[in-house]
């Protein structure tokens, strides 16, 4: 439980700055917030079949033997209860012994669209969606999307009047094929989350996923008045104050695009983010 706790804590300072720079890379190549969107461009799809055996092939011998023994283990019996077992086992050795933190995921995934309980359809959906929002590569981007939904959708099924899985549903379509430059994708989540606002305004990380769908899609006043909003209940939200500055950049308020991205330099205040951030300035200049 600690661990999971761990890996779905929100709030650190470089993971806020991971999400604000590197989360947003792709919307900055495709549908960047002072040029407007672009069309989507084609990539190859992700093959995680043959990412696997990659990554196998870069393992000790050891290594490959004891994944191949997992594999291949499943007898005859209770097959269900033996295949849980396997991805749990796999996930914990791509995690541990190897830092591969997507194959953690993807098996994670795996054992809980088998165990079907909300909990671990919840955690895996959770952990895939923090991850494709680091993806720069638009192929697995698209796949971790598809990943998330399929985990939303069954815990959903689950739980239909739960806001934060409606929430999380909604935010793969904008964070995924949404950001990767395909408007319809974005469309799908703002119409997700437009649902759960209809029944609660309050719900700022569905306002706030609105806001930086509104970015995405060049729709920036909509955009601002939602990051505003946001702000005005969570005066310290850093992804609200981040894509508040992009909104207002697309838009050709330079003024105020600067004071908000000070404001997110000072705040976030990691090198890294303040690079980019400058890059940007020196782009509105």
């Amino acid at each position: 439980m600690k661990k999971q706790q761990l890996i779905l804590l929100v709030g650190g300072i470089l993971i806020i700055a991971s999400l604000l720079f590197f989360g947003k890379t792709v919307a900055k190549k495709d549908a960047s917030a002072m040029g407007g969107a672009s069309k989507p461009s084609a990539a190859a799809a992700f093959n995680i079949n043959k990412y696997i055996q990659d990554a196998k092939a870069n393992l000790t011998v050891s290594q490959q033997n004891y994944v191949n023994l997992l594999e291949n283990s499943i007898s005859r019996g209770n097959v269900l209860a033996q295949q849980i077992k396997v991805y749990n086992q796999l996930a914990t050795f791509w995690e541990d012994s190897v830092h591969q933190h997507e194959l953690y995921n993807f098996y994670s995934s795996q054992s809980a669209k088998l165990v079907n309980s909300e909990k671990n359809l919840t955690f895996a959906a959770q952990l895939m969606l923090a991850d494709l929002r680091n993806e720069s590569d638009p192929a697995k981007r698209g796949w971790k999307a598809e990943q998330a939904i399929d985990l939303f959708e069954r815990a959903i099924v689950l739980n239909p009047d739960n806001a934060n899985l409606q929430v999380g549903l909604g935010s793969c379509y904008v964070f995924g094929k949404g950001m990767a430059g395909n408007p319809q994708e974005t469309m799908k989540g703002i119409q997700q989350l437009l649902q759960v606002i209809r029944k609660d305004s309050l719900n700022m990380q569905a306002q706030l996923v609105l806001g930086i769908g509104g970015v995405i899609s060049t729709q920036y006043d909509k955009a601002i008045d939602r990051l505003l909003n946001v702000l005005k209940n969570q005066p310290g939200n850093l992804e609200a104050i981040s894509w508040l500055a992009d909104a207002y950049a697309g838009k050709g308020d330079k003024p105020n695009a600067l004071k908000w991205y000070e404001i997110s330099k000072r705040l976030i205040n990691n090198p890294v983010y303040t690079k980019e951030v400058n890059e940007r300035i020196k782009q509105l200049k």
